[in-house]
């Protein structure tokens, strides 16, 4: 087992979850998930590790919003994020009022802005 902090992301492409990866796994064991059924899933295995969760907004079948909402009943101690490329909106902007989500970032992500609020969090 890792002794790096663990986060989970979650997104429904392929390269978006290879570039985000690459990007965080030297100071942090990164899980990744390609659908919001598998962000379950890992979640669920994994709970007593994950420090964060960050979920892509636009998904099939279950936007991020959704998915942090059922992610939430498994575990709701920990910070939850969304990352997208889509505008910030109504959604988006009711879960940050009601603390289901810590922060909204933007596609293309910065990869400081992300760890800042990751250390703020962990």
């Amino acid at each position: 087992m890792s002794e790096k902090p663990a986060i989970l992301y979650i997104d429904d492409e392929e390269a978006n979850l290879l570039l985000f990866r690459v990007s965080f796994e030297g100071e942090r064991e990164v899980l990744v998930a390609n659908s919001p059924e598998e962000g379950l899933q890992k979640l669920e295995e994994n709970k007593q590790r994950i420090r964060a969760v960050i979920s892509d907004m636009h998904m099939p079948k279950m936007n991020g919003v959704q998915f942090i909402e059922k992610a939430k009943e498994t575990v709701n101690d920990i910070p939850y994020f969304i990352l997208s490329g889509y505008a910030f909106n109504d959604e988006i902007d009711d879960a940050l009022k009601r603390n289901m989500i810590q922060k909204f970032f933007t596609k293309p992500f910065d990869k400081a802005e992300i760890e800042r609020h990751l250390n703020g969090a962990a």
